[in-house]
C-alpha cells in the first residue's frame, strides 16, 4: 500500500517511518507551517533532509505558508498547551495531508504525531479516521510510542546526530527565554 506519511518532525518520523515501511511504500510530508520561527522551520526541515538521505525515503516539502495556519487557530492563540488551539493545528495539518494524499494517488495516509509522549493519541487517530471517511483516502491509526518507541526513537536521533528540538514548534508553545 503506498502511504503518505505526515512528518511533524525528524525525531518522531524515525519510528513512525521504521515501523510503516516494513508493510509499506512510505513517502513523507513535511507539512508544518505552525513551526515558528522560520530558523525553527529550517532546522526541522534540514532534519528531516538528513532523515531521508540517510534512510533513503522521499520527503515532499509543500510551501511554507504560516499565515494559513495562523487563520486556522485565529481566538486560540491565548490557549494553553494541550488545548482547542493544538487540537485545531493537528486537524490542520492531517487535512491538508489527507487531501495532498487522496489528490496524488496515495492509499491511506498515516502521522508521525502519535511517536510523541506529549500528543493526545486518540485525537490524532479519531481525527485522522474522520478525515478519512470525508476525504475518500484511507488512514492507518498509530502509537508509535508504544513498545519503546518513543526511546528508539532517541536513539535514532543520537545514532545518526538529528535535530531535537524543546517545543512542540508554534510561536505560543515557544519556551519564555530567562534574561
Amino acid at each position: 500500500m503506498k502511504v503518505l506519511l505526515h512528518i511533524c518532525c525528524a525525531p518522531d518520523a524515525t519510528t513512525a517511518y521504521i515501523r510503516l515501511s516494513q508493510f509499506h511504500d512510505v513517502s513523507g510530508y513535511f507539512f508544518n507551517p505552525n513551526v515558528q520561527p522560520f530558523d525553527e522551520y529550517s532546522k526541522r526541515r534540514e532534519a528531516v533532509e538528513k532523515l531521508s538521505k540517510a534512510w533513503h525515503f522521499e520527503v515532499i516539502y509543500p510551501e511554507y505558508d504560516p499565515a494559513r495556519w495562523f487563520k486556522s487557530v485565529r481566538g486560540l492563540e491565548t490557549l494553553r498547551e494541550g488545548s482547542m488551539r493544538c487540537k485545531a493545528c493537528i486537524a490542520f495539518r492531517l487535512k491538508n495531508s489527507a487531501i495532498f494524499a487522496k489528490e496524488n494517488g496515495f492509499d491511506a495516509f498515516a502521522t508521525s504525531l502519535t511517536t510523541s509522549p506529549h500528543k493526545d493519541v486518540q485525537f490524532i487517530n479519531d481525527i485522522g479516521l474522520r478525515l478519512s471517511k470525508s476525504i475518500g483516502v484511507g488512514y492507518i491509526p498509530s502509537t508509535f510510542r508504544k513498545q519503546n518507541g518513543f526511546l528508539e526513537s532517541v536513539r535514532y536521533c543520537k545514532a545518526l546526530d538529528l535535530y531535537r528540538q524543546n517545543y512542540c514548534g508554534c510561536l505560543f508553545s515557544l519556551p519564555k527565554v530567562k534574561v
